[in-house]
């Protein structure tokens, strides 16, 4: 059985989490439940550290310690448990994207603090938004994706005890060349990485390769090693390479012993770390890149919100609260709140039998769910957009609408020619329906862009009330001339729009705007700042380009 590269580099990068778990903070491994994750997990026992598995809904006093419920009550008397993070260990979190933003800041907290943890964030996410939070990827080393990996280039491998243990005996006295950490500083910033954590942590794993390779000192294999582990999967732009310095006049100091090699002599050009980043770039880096920074300017579009819930959802940790009628009360939260105040309770009121509760005891269940998301398409049919692009809008839509409903996605149609906008299609998931409105969609007349924009607003509050999350997509050429009452004035169009722009912005409701002439059109870009959308301009693009190009920007 052949490895792969890819595997290869997720055998090192475990290797080196055992040598210094504590100073590389851990692994973020993105894979499927299966046979590659199963022969991956099964070297986790060669980290020099106990396992103990989390959840992602698990509770503060799991993580913690708290009060031991059944034997404080058995006892009289407070008696407490020793949380998950008392002691050094190797977390492994399970479906770490469903981790909520508090549990996410609870394990951080703890990687900080220096009490030896390291956490293996295993994450299953199959769709865009589900990821693993900002807040913990910026605290671990290695960033591995095995998405792709088959079984057959991933064979069973193991990793040699008496070796890690050598290796983490060196590890201490192991020294780089002074100036590899601004090396690998400068090159993170040259791969626009803007996390300070991302050059210590590349240090810390050439140290680390060093001592596993059984040497005195960081050599530029271990520079290279790093590099390829820890900055690449962070890049975010492609390296260029920077003009030569001149070179500096040589110096004849006679002083140091011609046989010696002094610490300057480990330091690694710059060319040969860019040399390294690019041989393991994906080819689609590029791509990736760009369909990434139109999601993060696609503010809110790319799920539905989340919403508190008090009955259905994701269950939250419980929190305090009162009984009114419709909230669910957390028994066992409560009773452990209770419990340790038992003995004062009785003491204060003796001729009280059993367990004494009071309103200050009580917990409240609590739930996060997410709301369905409704994408308003607002589509121009007007003479000119019928003239450039609109059987490439309607082509583009088509294939839009295709995607939302495998995604689940509710979907509008709003189409605005003549004087005014025209509901096409309330919220539906209707495939075939949808198709049917917008084959049926004629073009021609004046351009109301205001009407189009002020049907999504309407239809966006009403889907709000009925606890959607709304998105406009504007599909334009952005030649507005009608203005919101009817009248045939550019002017007057221009300043409609500019307002129901601002008045769409000040709701929250994310958007796109897309605009489909032959020309890119001034006004709709500062339409689009208006929105506080992102502005794509697509004058060549056929339906599909045009199709990918929103889904990337609906992507969060």
């Amino acid at each position: 059985m052949s490895e792969a590269p890819l595997w290869a580099r997720a055998r090192l990068a475990l290797s080196l989490l055992a040598v210094d778990p504590a100073g590389l903070g851990g692994l973020w491994l993105r894979a499927r439940s299966g046979p590659v994750r199963n022969r991956l997990s099964e070297v986790l026992p060669a980290l020099p550290l106990p396992l103990r598995r989390l959840h992602p809904a698990i509770g503060d006093d799991q993580l913690f310690g708290g009060v031991d419920l059944t034997a404080t009550l058995a006892t009289g008397r407070a008696v407490e448990t020793q949380g998950l993070l008392g002691t050094p260990a190797a977390l492994i979190l399970p479906m770490a994207e469903r981790a909520p933003a508090g549990l996410a800041a609870r394990l951080a907290l703890a990687l900080d603090s220096q009490s030896g943890h390291c956490l293996i964030a295993l994450d299953e996410g199959a769709e865009p938004d589900e990821a693993l939070a900002a807040t913990l990827t910026d605290r671990l080393a290695f960033h591995l994706d095995l998405t792709e990996l088959g079984v057959s280039d991933a064979p069973p491998t193991r990793l040699d005890a008496a070796v890690l243990e050598t290796a983490r005996a060196a590890l201490p006295g192991l020294k780089a060349a002074p100036d590899a950490l601004a090396d690998l500083t400068r090159l993170a910033h040259r791969l626009d990485i803007d996390s300070l954590r991302a050059p210590l942590f590349a240090l810390r794993a050439a140290k680390a390769n060093a001592a596993l390779l059984g040497r005195n000192r960081v050599e530029s294999d271990d520079l290279i090693a790093a590099v390829e582990l820890v900055l690449v999967p962070r890049a975010t732009v492609l390296p260029e390479a920077e003009d030569p310095a001149p070179p500096e006049p040589p110096t004849d100091d006679r002083t140091e012993s011609e046989g010696e090699v002094q610490p300057e002599d480990l330091r690694l050009p710059d060319e040969l770390l860019l040399d390294a980043v690019k041989a393991v770039l994906p080819a689609d880096m590029l791509a990736q890149m760009a369909a990434g920074r139109a999601a993060k300017a696609a503010k809110g579009a790319g799920h539905g919100a989340k919403q508190k819930s008090n009955r259905r959802g994701r269950p939250m940790p419980p929190r305090a609260g009162r009984l009114d009628g419709t909230a669910r009360i957390d028994l066992i939260a409560t009773l452990r709140a209770a419990a340790p105040w038992q003995a004062v309770r009785k003491r204060a009121a003796p001729h009280r039998d059993g367990l004494q509760i009071r309103p200050a005891d009580i917990r409240i269940k609590r739930y996060e769910e997410k709301s369905d998301r409704l994408l308003i398409f607002v589509v121009d049919a007007s003479g000119s957009a019928a003239l450039n692009r609109l059987n490439e809008a309607k082509g583009a839509v088509e294939l839009l609408l295709a995607e939302a409903y495998a995604r689940r996605d509710h979907v509008a149609l709003v189409a605005f020619r003549g004087t005014e906008a025209e509901l096409l299609l309330p919220p539906t998931r209707s495939l075939v329906q949808t198709k049917r409105r917008l084959a049926g969609l004629p073009g021609g007349g004046a351009t109301p862009l205001a009407a189009g924009l002020k049907a999504a607003f309407d239809l966006g509050d009403t889907a709000r009330k009925r606890g959607m999350t709304p998105t406009a997509i504007l599909l334009t050429d952005g030649r507005a001339n009608i203005a919101l009452d009817g009248r045939a004035d550019r002017k007057a169009a221009a300043e409609d729009a500019a307002a129901l722009a601002r008045a769409l912005c000040d709701r929250g409701m994310p958007g796109l705007v897309i605009d489909m002439g032959a020309r890119p059109e001034r006004a709709l870009a500062d339409l689009a700042r208006l929105l506080d959308a992102p502005y794509i301009p697509l004058p060549r693009a056929d339906a599909g380009r045009l199709a990918s190009a929103v889904s990337a920007a609906l992507e969060p």
